[in-house]
């Protein structure tokens, strides 16, 4: 045991050093699993991606010798998150492409984000106008809902416009709807089919062929028609698509209905899985 007046100096200094420690330590210390590190979601996609889909697809997302290009591929850039995650869970039976059932869901949703931010449709994107105005116009004003469907509602005799703006930029939308490409092609028009007993029917030809018409009217309805009972067979002189939305519509309004179709294909975006047999197109 020490002299006192040697031990009491090295007590003191042993408390000081105590009690600094105490000063600079949490009162409250965190448990292991609380200090655990987080990864923020872009490197665990990015690193899941890697790991999982990189071998095979490439890191960049654009195909290698065993599988395709995933980024650029319009057909997979409008599946649904919901629907690229299931493929990645349960795979494709028949395919190249596995279940990664070992995978955790946070796991397969920051990978899903990733591959997002690869096919360039994650970016923060400015509406050039208002998507509520737009769906009033897009419904009335400018009738395209006549044609069109989108998010379930409209018509049947052009395309499904729901995803269109995922793969199309605002400038491109405002385009394609002032300056629509020529329809050269006739199932582009719409026909007026008259039959040897005096019935009309107004439609697009979606199929044809030596001894037969099939024809879809506005409303949906497929209508059968033998050429042998033909009167008369009237192509519209006008395309399907209206050639004068540039000056039908204002500015704003044309900016308005464009966001309205961004705005959907972005909502859109959470939708549930439907079809997986796209992704090895």
């Amino acid at each position: 045991m020490l002299p006192r007046s040697r031990s009491q100096p090295v007590l003191v200094l042993a408390a000081l050093w105590a009690a600094s420690c105490f000063a600079v330590w949490p009162q409250t210390p965190q448990q292991p699993s609380q200090r655990k590190n987080v990864r923020p979601v872009s490197t665990r996609g990015k690193q899941t991606f890697a790991s999982t889909c990189a071998t095979c697809h490439g890191l960049d997302g654009r195909g290698a010798e065993r599988a395709p290009n995933i980024a650029e591929n319009p057909k997979v850039q409008r599946l649904s998150d919901a629907q690229i995650a299931h493929i990645i869970e349960n795979g494709i039976p028949g395919t190249g492409m596995p279940a990664f059932h070992s995978l955790e869901s946070a796991d397969v949703k920051a990978a899903v984000t990733y591959l997002r931010t690869l096919q360039g449709t994650r970016q923060t994107l400015k509406l050039p106008g208002d998507p509520v105005r737009g769906e009033t116009i897009f419904f009335g004003k400018a009738g395209c809902s006549t044609c069109h469907m989108i998010a379930g509602k409209g018509g049947f005799i052009a395309s499904d416009l729901s995803s269109y703006a995922r793969t199309h930029d605002a400038e491109q939308i405002r385009s394609a709807i002032t300056t629509p490409a020529p329809a050269s092609d006739r199932q582009a028009r719409l026909v007026t089919a008259t039959t040897r007993g005096g019935e009309k029917v107004v439609g697009r030809i979606r199929n044809e062929d030596n001894f037969s018409l099939q024809l879809q009217t506005l409303d949906g309805t497929f209508h059968f028609v033998t050429k042998s009972d033909l009167e008369a067979l009237e192509h519209n002189s006008q395309p399907l698509m209206p050639s004068d939305y540039g000056s039908t519509l204002h500015p704003d309004e044309l900016n308005d209905v464009v966001s309205y179709l961004m705005k959907v294909a972005g909502a859109s975006a959470s939708g549930t899985p439907k079809k997986a047999d796209e992704w090895g197109d």
